[in-house]
């Protein structure tokens, strides 16, 4: 019985954890569309009395945001990198088993 809600708490405690990534994702692709749509603003703006504030909202706007989609991810993964040291050793050892697996014809 306990063990049971045991694995119930672990399953609801991974689907949160994949939510979290999900949603993360979503806010990276929407901070990277908005970015783009900046940049071809920076590329179309003209001379004219308003420039400076639009470009100081702009400049401000990525500053902030790039900002917070680093705490974002900072929470979302928690000091979890790309390539650890165990990510390391499964890679060696894949390798390794594959390459005994593989046969030649003698």
């Amino acid at each position: 019985m306990n063990s049971d809600k045991q694995k119930a708490k672990q399953i609801q405690k991974a689907k949160n954890q994949v939510r979290k990534i999900k949603i993360f994702y979503f806010h990276l692709a929407l901070y990277l569309v908005v970015v783009a749509l900046i940049l071809f603003n920076f590329y179309i703006i003209e001379e004219g009395p308003y420039k400076n504030n639009v470009t100081a909202l702009n400049v401000s706007v990525l500053v902030l945001w790039t900002f917070a989609i680093f705490i974002h991810g900072w929470r979302i993964f928690k000091g979890r990198f790309i390539f650890k040291k165990s990510w390391e050793d499964r890679k060696i050892e894949q390798i390794l088993n594959k390459e005994e697996e593989t046969t030649f014809w003698e």
